[in-house]
């Protein structure tokens, strides 16, 4: 940890309407950290320095004039984040900027529209600082892009920062910026954060709009947030939320908002019946008795806050699993490149490509419908309890070499044991959040293990953000880190 914690994301908004901190210090400070502590392990795949000290003028200038109006509680619920840093991931367009999405094939290439997620992000008045650093095209649960330096957890610099919101997690995990935004289609958000030890929420599917130039495909992706204390997270959900017209699956907002919901009465939720799975699902493999640990730590305040606690076995096995395996490896073949490009993919990428291609259209309705099967036997299976609480990871962060592998095959099963659980709740499309409850000394360098907490029914996210704030309070984690080199 640092010698002193940074602010906040909304502590940092109050200190700049307060004028306890004035903004145009906190960018170019932000961007000294980026150039410096997020290059050593790997935060940022382009920074944008015009961008973001036009963003600080323009904040600047709103927050002097509500100071001489006497406006600061005005602008404060008009634009709650104004001036605070928020990277957007290098999935995700912004008009004029770069957008090579981690790969290659798309070097040099400049986004020519600016996607609805983060436009939301610029009108709210944030400094967008630079596109973090993702994998290529988001598809492996690590971060080691073909275009730049890969991200590494700032607990042990040899090791991943998770994927593919790795770059985003470092940011926060770091301390060069309070949250930052992330997308999650199966752990991307999550697996991250868990590697990074900080927060990192997916939620319900149609909570956030992919419009309007993105649309839902098969419903496992959607964008989330990463912060290091859950009522961030909260704030930037509330940022980021909201349908748009024509969406396949809106989902209504929590009333009043996320963080508004943590902030009254129904913040500290009454007995919970949360359901323990203990019991890998994606794949079969050992969980490290550290990750286990971790569970136990949560489910031991969760027992004394009088929270119903119930083991429960495994609602699908491996071989159910791959039934998502047309899904993912359909969507990694749409991904339009011409042959120039296809020629400098990576190998994990060819091969969900080649996967994918090999399947006919009634082979993919097939898969949707197994599925949506599966998702509804999960579904019923969790319907008697509010939350499923798992290891979010069944390992430490990994070394990369353990899961990006010469034979894509492998890479993709690698993942898949890696990641055991945190892919099932895309299917389901309820919220999940990641939370860094517990630490661990492996190989004397300690190292973070969280948990997931997921919802067992769509639409619960505010009462997830209550629970995962409620395991903040009692037992909270430390903020930030300083990268460290073993």
């Amino acid at each position: 940890m640092t010698a002193q914690e940074p602010l906040g994301a909304l502590e940092t908004a109050a200190a700049l309407r307060s004028g306890h901190l004035d903004v145009l210090e906190l960018a170019e400070q932000t961007l000294e950290a980026a150039r410096g502590i997020g290059q050593e392990a790997g935060a940022f795949a382009h920074l944008l320095e015009d961008l973001t000290h036009e963003q600080a003028r323009a904040a600047a200038e709103r927050l002097e004039e509500a100071r001489r109006t006497g406006g600061e509680q005005e602008l404060g619920a008009a634009l709650p984040l104004l001036g605070v840093p928020m990277p957007i991931k290098d999935l995700t367009q912004i008009a004029g900027a770069p957008f090579e999405a981690g790969s290659a094939a798309m070097a040099g290439n400049i986004a020519t529209v600016t996607d609805g997620v983060a436009q939301k992000i610029l009108d709210a008045g944030t400094l967008t600082v630079g596109k973090t650093t993702t994998p290529e095209f988001g598809l492996p649960g690590y971060t080691e892009p073909a275009t730049g330096a890969p991200a590494r957890t700032p607990w042990d610099l040899r090791r991943t920062a998770g994927g593919s919101s790795g770059g985003a997690a470092v940011a926060v995990a770091a301390g060069i910026a309070p949250l930052a935004h992330g997308s999650d289609g199966g752990g991307s958000v999550r697996i991250p954060a868990a590697c990074c030890g900080i927060v990192g929420i997916k939620p319900s599917r149609g909570v956030v709009s992919p419009g309007p130039y993105g649309a839902e495909g098969m419903g496992l992706v959607t964008d989330g947030v990463l912060a290091r204390s859950v009522r961030d997270a909260a704030a930037g959900l509330d940022l980021i939320a909201g349908p748009r017209t024509g969406d396949f699956t809106p989902a209504a907002k929590a009333s009043g908002g996320y963080l508004a919901h943590l902030e009254g009465p129904g913040a500290v939720p009454q007995t919970l019946r949360i359901a323990v799975l203990r019991e890998p699902l994606a794949a079969e493999t050992d969980v490290h008795p550290a990750a286990l640990r971790g569970l136990e730590r949560a489910l031991d305040v969760l027992r004394a806050l009088g929270h119903e606690i119930t083991e429960i076995p495994a609602p699908f096995g491996p071989e159910d699993w791959t039934a998502f395996m047309p899904l993912w490896t359909v969507g990694a073949a749409t991904i339009p490149l011409d042959a120039e490009q296809e020629s400098k993919i990576l190998e994990l990428t060819r091969w969900l490509r080649e996967r994918g291609r090999a399947y006919s259209g009634v082979e993919l309705a097939q898969a949707f419908s197994g599925v949506q099967s599966l998702a509804r036997r999960t579904s019923e299976a969790f319907s008697p309890f509010d939350v499923v609480i798992t290891p979010a990871l069944a390992e430490p962060p990994a070394f990369p070499d353990r899961l990006q592998l010469a034979d894509g095959a492998a890479d993709f099963d690698a993942q898949r044991a890696f990641t055991p659980w945190t892919s099932t709740w895309n299917m389901l499309g309820a919220a999940a959040i990641a939370v860094p409850i517990h630490r661990e000394s492996i190989d004397g360098i300690e190292l973070p293990f969280g948990v997931q907490l997921g919802a067992a029914r769509h639409g619960d996210d505010a009462l997830l953000l209550s629970l995962a704030a409620q395991l903040e309070a009692h037992d909270p984690w430390p903020l930030t880190r300083l990268p460290h080199a073993a």
